[in-house]
């Protein structure tokens, strides 16, 4: 399967069970670990809203399935938040 398969160039969002997955969420998560990881205080809770808004999305794709969080502390939030 390629990208365009699952969501193809016209369409910018998809429903998967029901939950809104926008185009971009997998990559935003990716650019919000980050700065959770190595972010300031005011960065890093920022990012922390922006990961927990994302997380219905990221399950719906079943990332957490198939990969897991290697950073300790992010991979226990996530858990943490069910």
């Amino acid at each position: 399967m390629r990208a365009e398969d699952l969501l193809p160039d016209h369409l910018d969002h998809t429903r998967i069970d029901g939950v809104l997955v926008r185009k971009g969420s997998v990559g935003a998560f990716l650019a919000n670990a980050r700065v959770w990881s190595d972010g300031d205080a005011d960065a890093r809770a920022q990012a922390e809203r922006h990961i927990v808004e994302a997380l219905p999305a990221l399950r719906a794709l079943g990332l957490f399935e198939v990969l897991e969080i290697r950073d300790p502390r992010l991979r226990v939030l996530v858990a943490r938040l069910g």
